[in-house]
Formats: C-alpha cells, structure tokens, sequence
C-alpha cells in the first residue's frame, strides 16, 4: 500500500509541544495556519530567524517550520545556531498520481559531493521509514549507463551514483542506480536522490509548482532537531507543522 499524505499528517491526541513558525511577510496566511494547528500544540509566532533557530537549539521550542521567512535568513540563522556548514534538505512530496517520496537534495548548493548525497540517502531512507515507508532509495545520474562515453560530465554523474549504491549496500540499505529515469524509479523507490541540488530543485519545482504534487515541507536532516523548510509559494503551512509534530514524535517513541 502507497504511503499518503493524509496518514502522515494525522493527529493521535492532545498535544503539549511547542512548535515555532516565522513569519515574515503574509500574516494573514501564517496566523490563519497557527489557528489551524492548534492541536498539535502552542505554536509560537517568530519575526527573527535567528531568535526561532536559537531557541530551537536550546529547547525552548520542540520543532521549527521556516513560514514566510526569507529561505537566505533562516538558513543562515539555522548554520550559525547548530554550528553546521550547510544544511540538508529533504522534500516530502505526494505526486498527483498517490504515493508519498522523500526527494534529496533540493537546496541548490547542497549535495554537490558523493558523501553529501550519501549522507542525505541514509538519512532520507531513516526518516522515510520513521514515517510509515519502505526507505528504499534511488540514486538518480545524469544519464543511462548506456550513455557512458558520450560527455565527460554525464560519466562522472553515472559513476558517482554506481558507487554511491554500492556503498548504500554494502550498510545494508536498500538502493539501486535508477539513473535519468525517475518517471519509473518511483514504482519502487520512496527515496529519490537527485546528482546535485540544482538538479533537485528543478525537480521539486517542476513537480511542485507546475505538476500540482503537494509538498508537505523540506526537514532539515544534518540537525538533531526538527527543523521543517517550507515555500513562501504554499497556500498554507498546516501540513508543514503537522509534519513537524510527527516527526517529533516518531523521534521519541
């Protein structure tokens, strides 16, 4: 059975966490999302990245979703606050076709190394499977194997993921190199690894903004917190909260 969105974002009770949300420019959507999510706990209204990030660091409050706030800001704030040289997103996605996936990475200057993308896959392939999915990863290339030989950078591409796989495999995960073929890789990969964050971004937006699939929010996987990154472009941020309150407590079961 396909993983749904719905399931992911269902409340199981009262809830006592705190769970911030910045906000930047549109009040109206943000406060209407805060009234919304009430029951997934006291969610606190934040104006400054850094004072969100810090507290999340500290405690104070259990998750963060990003809201409205410059993506430049609240990562930044974010580097500072964990001690991080770059951050790790992963976008949980619900194409209109059903299904649940987790696409890495989406932030254009993430995952440009072999061993950022490995990392994300491990990571992506745990958190998938906290949610209720299979954690199987696809690691996307540039090309087919096929097309070895036809443009240097389309063979380093091929490469990078053959091992990539092999590593994955050999940790005991469940990968295989789909390469330029995402349309397929789907059927059977919940973890989609794109071969850079530019490439992941396309994706996602592509995807997002003109195939209609919902975008539950990008969490942040390099941090031993929830940190949820979220488009200034959705409608609203319930879904982006709800994922954070899930994910907190899958953390603690």
């Amino acid at each position: 059975m396909m993983l749904s969105s719905d399931a992911i974002i269902s409340h199981d009770g009262e809830s006592s966490l705190r769970i911030g949300i910045g906000l930047a420019h549109d009040e109206e959507k943000v406060m209407k999302s805060v009234r919304a999510s009430s029951r997934f706990g006291e969610i606190v209204v934040y104006r400054d990245a850094g004072s969100m990030c810090k507290d999340l660091r500290s405690g104070a409050i259990d998750a963060a979703v990003r809201g409205d706030l410059p993506s430049d800001q609240a990562m930044s704030s974010l580097k500072e606050a964990f001690d991080i040289r770059t951050t790790q997103r992963v976008a949980i996605l619900e194409p209109l076709r059903g299904g649940v996936f987790l696409l890495a990475p989406v932030g254009i200057d993430e995952g440009t190394r072999p061993d950022e993308r490995e990392a994300m896959a491990i990571s992506g392939s745990e958190l998938m499977r906290r949610l209720g999915g299979r954690g199987r990863i696809g690691m996307m290339s540039a090309g087919r194997e096929s097309d070895i030989g036809r443009d240097p950078q389309v063979d380093k591409s091929i490469e990078e993921a053959m091992a990539i796989t092999e590593s994955l495999r050999s940790k005991g995960l469940e990968a295989d190199h789909v390469q330029i073929t995402i349309e397929s890789a789907l059927d059977d990969h919940d973890v989609i690894v794109a071969p850079d964050g530019i490439i992941g971004n396309i994706i996602f937006r592509t995807l997002h903004f003109l195939g209609g699939a919902k975008a539950l929010g990008a969490p942040v996987v390099n941090i031993d917190r929830v940190f949820i990154d979220t488009s200034r472009a959705k409608e609203d941020y319930c879904d982006s909260i709800a994922l954070a309150y899930r994910l907190i407590k899958e953390a603690r079961l």
